[in-house]
Protein backbone atom coordinates (compact mmCIF):
# COMPACT_ATOMS: atom_id res chain seq x y z
CA UNK A 1 0.00 0.00 0.00
CA UNK A 2 1.17 3.59 -1.00
CA UNK A 3 2.04 5.74 2.44
CA UNK A 4 0.08 9.34 2.40
CA UNK A 5 1.47 12.75 1.52
CA UNK A 6 2.65 13.75 -2.07
CA UNK A 7 5.62 12.29 -3.88
CA UNK A 8 7.51 15.39 -2.55
CA UNK A 9 6.88 14.75 0.91
CA UNK A 10 7.71 11.03 0.41
CA UNK A 11 10.84 11.78 -1.65
CA UNK A 12 12.12 14.19 1.67
CA UNK A 13 11.32 11.27 3.25
CA UNK A 14 13.47 9.19 1.94
CA UNK A 15 16.38 11.22 1.48
CA UNK A 16 16.14 12.03 5.46
CA UNK A 17 16.35 8.67 6.32
CA UNK A 18 19.64 8.30 4.21
CA UNK A 19 21.11 11.12 5.59
CA UNK A 20 20.54 9.42 9.33
CA UNK A 21 21.91 6.36 8.11
CA UNK A 22 25.01 8.15 7.02
CA UNK A 23 25.23 9.90 10.05
CA UNK A 24 25.66 6.57 11.84
CA UNK A 25 21.76 5.59 13.27
CA UNK A 26 21.08 2.47 13.16
CA UNK A 27 18.50 1.20 10.47
CA UNK A 28 15.27 0.67 13.67
CA UNK A 29 16.60 4.53 14.90
CA UNK A 30 16.01 6.02 11.39
CA UNK A 31 13.14 4.05 11.08
CA UNK A 32 11.72 5.06 14.38
CA UNK A 33 12.93 8.72 13.67
CA UNK A 34 10.80 8.76 10.69
CA UNK A 35 7.60 6.90 12.04
CA UNK A 36 8.04 4.16 9.02
CA UNK A 37 8.72 -0.38 9.29
CA UNK A 38 12.56 -0.92 9.47
CA UNK A 39 11.91 -2.41 6.14
CA UNK A 40 11.70 0.82 4.39
CA UNK A 41 14.76 1.70 6.02
CA UNK A 42 16.64 -1.36 4.12
CA UNK A 43 14.85 -0.76 1.23
CA UNK A 44 16.37 2.92 0.59
CA UNK A 45 19.53 2.06 1.74
CA UNK A 46 19.67 -0.82 -0.62
CA UNK A 47 18.46 1.97 -3.31
CA UNK A 48 20.42 4.05 -2.64
CA UNK A 49 23.78 1.66 -2.81
CA UNK A 50 22.70 1.08 -6.23
CA UNK A 51 21.29 4.02 -8.29
CA UNK A 52 22.59 7.33 -6.02
CA UNK A 53 20.34 9.88 -5.53
CA UNK A 54 18.13 9.13 -8.59
CA UNK A 55 17.01 6.28 -6.76
CA UNK A 56 15.22 8.18 -4.23
CA UNK A 57 13.89 10.49 -6.55
CA UNK A 58 9.96 11.26 -6.39
CA UNK A 59 8.02 8.84 -8.29
CA UNK A 60 4.53 9.63 -9.94
CA UNK A 61 1.70 8.18 -8.58
CA UNK A 62 -0.11 5.50 -9.78
CA UNK A 63 -3.45 5.01 -11.33
CA UNK A 64 -5.23 7.21 -13.68
CA UNK A 65 -4.68 11.22 -13.24
CA UNK A 66 -7.53 13.26 -11.55
CA UNK A 67 -10.00 14.40 -13.24
CA UNK A 68 -10.31 17.77 -11.25
CA UNK A 69 -6.49 19.26 -10.15
CA UNK A 70 -5.85 21.31 -6.77
CA UNK A 71 -7.26 24.56 -8.49
CA UNK A 72 -10.19 22.86 -9.91
CA UNK A 73 -11.58 21.26 -6.81
CA UNK A 74 -10.98 24.56 -4.79
CA UNK A 75 -12.87 26.71 -7.16
CA UNK A 76 -15.75 23.58 -7.18
CA UNK A 77 -15.16 23.93 -3.57
CA UNK A 78 -15.94 27.87 -3.68
CA UNK A 79 -19.02 27.05 -6.21
CA UNK A 80 -20.91 25.04 -3.70
CA UNK A 81 -20.34 27.66 -0.67
CA UNK A 82 -21.68 30.16 -2.95
CA UNK A 83 -24.96 27.79 -2.96
CA UNK A 84 -27.17 25.98 -4.94
CA UNK A 85 -30.06 28.79 -5.32
CA UNK A 86 -26.95 30.93 -7.08
CA UNK A 87 -26.30 28.26 -9.53
CA UNK A 88 -30.15 27.84 -10.83
CA UNK A 89 -31.57 25.47 -8.66
CA UNK A 90 -35.10 26.52 -6.67
CA UNK A 91 -33.49 25.96 -3.27
CA UNK A 92 -30.09 25.42 -1.62
CA UNK A 93 -30.23 21.58 -1.46
CA UNK A 94 -27.11 20.15 -2.82
CA UNK A 95 -27.25 16.29 -4.43
CA UNK A 96 -24.96 14.72 -6.31
CA UNK A 97 -26.96 15.06 -9.82
CA UNK A 98 -26.43 19.12 -9.02
CA UNK A 99 -22.78 19.28 -8.01
CA UNK A 100 -22.41 17.22 -11.32
CA UNK A 101 -24.38 19.42 -13.72
CA UNK A 102 -22.45 22.07 -11.86
CA UNK A 103 -19.03 20.61 -12.48
CA UNK A 104 -20.09 19.60 -16.10
CA UNK A 105 -21.62 23.71 -16.81
CA UNK A 106 -18.32 24.92 -14.88
CA UNK A 107 -15.53 23.08 -15.21
CA UNK A 108 -16.16 21.53 -18.55
CA UNK A 109 -15.84 17.84 -16.90
CA UNK A 110 -18.30 14.72 -16.57
CA UNK A 111 -18.55 13.14 -13.19
CA UNK A 112 -21.39 10.31 -12.85
CA UNK A 113 -23.07 10.92 -9.63
CA UNK A 114 -22.41 7.39 -7.92
CA UNK A 115 -18.55 8.28 -7.99
CA UNK A 116 -18.69 12.07 -7.47
CA UNK A 117 -19.02 11.44 -3.47
CA UNK A 118 -15.33 9.95 -3.31
CA UNK A 119 -14.39 13.23 -4.24
CA UNK A 120 -16.96 15.18 -1.52
CA UNK A 121 -15.66 12.61 1.07
CA UNK A 122 -12.23 13.38 0.59
CA UNK A 123 -13.00 17.00 1.41
CA UNK A 124 -15.06 19.13 3.77
CA UNK A 125 -18.08 18.07 2.66
CA UNK A 126 -20.68 15.25 4.19
CA UNK A 127 -24.15 13.74 3.73
CA UNK A 128 -26.65 15.66 5.06
CA UNK A 129 -30.60 15.90 4.71
CA UNK A 130 -31.96 19.16 5.93
CA UNK A 131 -34.47 19.04 8.32
CA UNK A 132 -38.26 18.75 7.33
CA UNK A 133 -40.55 21.74 8.65
CA UNK A 134 -43.98 22.95 8.44
CA UNK A 135 -43.82 26.46 6.40
CA UNK A 136 -46.67 27.73 9.00
CA UNK A 137 -44.36 26.95 11.55
CA UNK A 138 -44.45 29.57 14.32
CA UNK A 139 -41.08 29.68 16.45
CA UNK A 140 -42.21 32.08 18.79
CA UNK A 141 -45.07 30.22 19.53
CA UNK A 142 -43.13 26.99 19.85
CA UNK A 143 -40.20 28.82 22.41
CA UNK A 144 -43.17 29.99 24.64
CA UNK A 145 -44.77 26.76 24.65
CA UNK A 146 -41.51 24.85 25.34
CA UNK A 147 -40.43 27.51 28.27
CA UNK A 148 -43.74 27.53 30.03
CA UNK A 149 -45.99 24.69 29.17
CA UNK A 150 -43.93 21.73 28.70
CA UNK A 151 -42.44 21.89 32.00
CA UNK A 152 -45.47 22.07 33.72
CA UNK A 153 -46.85 19.50 31.88
CA UNK A 154 -43.85 17.31 32.87
CA UNK A 155 -43.96 18.28 36.11
CA UNK A 156 -47.54 17.19 36.53
CA UNK A 157 -47.68 13.89 34.82
CA UNK A 158 -45.30 12.65 37.82
CA UNK A 159 -47.22 14.03 40.66
CA UNK A 160 -50.65 12.41 39.14
CA UNK A 161 -51.39 9.04 40.19
CA UNK A 162 -53.61 7.17 38.23
CA UNK A 163 -57.55 6.37 39.36
CA UNK A 164 -57.72 3.75 41.41
CA UNK A 165 -59.26 0.54 40.17
CA UNK A 166 -62.73 -0.30 42.20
Amino acid sequence: MRPHGSPEDLERRRRRGVALLKQGESPAEAARRLNCSHSSVARWQKAFAQGGSKALAAKPVPGRPRKLDDQERQRLWAILLEGAVAHGFPNELWTLKRICQVIRRELGVRYHPGHLWRILRASIWSCQVPERRAIQRKEDAIRHWKRYRWPHIKKGSTTRRPPRLP
